[in-house]
């Protein structure tokens, strides 16, 4: 495919020799070294096309966004400049996390194309882990760390409004991936879509079910509302366990092509979301040599310091930053220590009760939508995949109904 803008998909002959004319590619794999790449696609996203090139002298990714959703088709059209996006956010959560986004080398907006870090083995998708029964010690840490840092530092707690607007001005363009999200996690699995599917015929009364729960559309609809309309900060996007590679010892944040300015709680709510998941697929995974049941305290000891160790490091870069140029609460009115208390323990009972909310969304979405989970995928036996599958429903319906009625991150855990 070429447009008459010069944009063209490439293949493993065309992207020789694009690294060869790209200085800023070419140094990293080795000037001299150009003729001996190793280059094999590896994307098995929804989206894009994604190759990891290896010289004798160096590695790189490279990632190109197509006209249209990979999943699907031509036929349903997406457009390519969510690549701008996607560099872009990446730049600013390196800036920000660096520690646990990758670097980028280079971005193209003609090609839609970006060169970045190679997240090198024995890195791998933390879904993949998470299948194999494998405990990250440091997951939590890490997962916490970055979303302080990238939701603290893009909101109004820290940003001028002028700073703010701006940032959110820029990202609104991103548009398209936002209708995506709004119809396949806010809107799709609550009517009937031609793009749904479930374990059929187990989960057919389930699905039926959620099309016809009118309490659960009015929370999915609010939802919806605050995904659209609440411009918090700059948020991933797309923060399921397979937009993280990881080892026992790092975490590498990828993928945030659906970045843009939106609810903080919509990132957290889609980690905490697809922990559960995962919690809830072990029953498939395990067998006569592993029960799982320690694997499955694992998961939600995750969960519950994944949000206490982000509450902690949220609330202590307001605390260090409360002094500055944020305009949310200007220090001058809200100087009062007792008063910022109280608004701190507010902004952050709302903040975690929308995380709930989102986490419910994704988890239903990826059990009745267009595009399903591989913890769930992997099971065979479709009885116990359906038996898996409904528990994790029933748990998501009631978080999104209920979830209000939690307090503390203990509270929610003990209903799994």
């Amino acid at each position: 495919m070429t447009t008459a803008e010069g944009f063209r998909v490439l293949d493993e002959k065309s992207l020789r020799e694009y690294i060869k004319a790209t200085p800023s590619l070419a140094s990293k794999l080795g000037t001299h070294q150009l003729d001996n790449l190793d280059i094999k696609e590896v994307g098995d996203g929804n989206l894009n096309f994604v190759y990891i090139i290896i010289s004798p002298s160096g590695s790189l990714v490279i990632k190109q966004a197509v006209p249209y959703i990979r999943l699907i088709g031509e036929s349903w059209p997406m457009a390519k400049e969510r690549s701008y996006f996607e560099a872009t956010a990446l730049k600013r959560q390196h800036d920000l996390s660096p520690e646990h986004v990758p670097e980028v080398y280079h971005f193209d907006r003609t090609m839609s194309l970006i060169g970045m870090r190679y997240i090198e083995p024995p890195h791998i998708i933390l879904r993949k882990g998470l299948i194999a029964g494998v405990e990250y010690p440091l997951l939590a840490d890490h997962m916490s760390e970055f979303m302080a840092n990238t939701l603290f530092y893009t909101s109004l707690l820290y940003l001028t409004t002028t700073q703010h607007k701006s940032a959110v001005a820029e990202f609104c363009a991103n548009v398209e991936i936002c209708r995506l999200t709004e119809q396949v996690v806010f809107s799709d699995p609550y009517k009937i879509s031609e793009f749904n599917r479930w374990t059929s015929p187990f989960l057919d009364t389930d699905a039926e079910a959620i099309r016809n729960d009118k309490i659960l559309k009015l929370e999915v609809s609010e939802l919806k509302s605050k995904f659209c309309e609440k411009t918090q900060a700059l948020i991933h996007g797309d923060l399921h366990t397979s937009s993280l590679m990881v080892t026992k010892d790092s975490t590498q944040v990828i993928d945030p092509e659906f970045a843009f300015y939106g609810p903080m709680g919509f990132d957290i709510g889609a980690f905490i979301g697809n922990l559960f998941l995962a919690y809830f697929a072990q029953d498939g995974h395990a067998d006569y040599d592993n029960d799982r049941k320690a694997y499955k305290a694992w998961i939600l000891d995750t969960i519950a310091n994944t949000w206490n160790l982000f509450y902690k490091k949220f609330t202590s870069l307001w605390d260090i930053h409360k002094e500055g140029p944020g305009e949310a609460y200007i220090h001058e009115i809200y100087n009062d220590l007792e008063l910022r208390e109280l608004l701190k323990q507010k902004y952050m009972m709302e903040l975690f009760h929308d995380s709930l909310g989102f986490a419910a969304a994704k988890m239903i979405r990826r059990i009745v939508g267009v595009a399903h989970v591989e913890d769930f995928e992997s099971i065979s036996d479709l009885v116990k995949r359906s038996d898996c599958e409904r528990r994790a429903l029933e748990f998501a319906k009631n978080l999104m109904k209920k979830r209000r009625n939690f307090n503390t991150i203990i509270d929610v855990i003990s209903v799994a």
